[in-house]
């Protein structure tokens, strides 16, 4: 037999369906504290995403041209 998985809002760890209307939130008041903490900063991404570009610069015309 197959394990259940119990799914739990993010904020109050009440337990929640997946097909309940404010799913991963029990209800409207949760899903509106989620919203204010990632506005007010309290939630941020641990490292920031590099582009290649920011590393090796932006290519330029001479680059270019020489693989021509």
């Amino acid at each position: 037999m197959a394990k259940r998985i119990q799914l739990r809002c993010p904020i109050c760890k009440k337990a929640v369906k997946n097909t309940d209307p404010d799913f991963p939130f029990c209800s409207e008041r949760c899903r509106t504290i989620d919203l204010g903490k990632w506005a007010s900063g309290q939630y941020v991404i641990s490292s920031p995403l590099k582009d290649t570009e920011d590393e090796f610069g932006p290519e330029s015309e001479a680059d270019r041209s020489d693989e021509e």
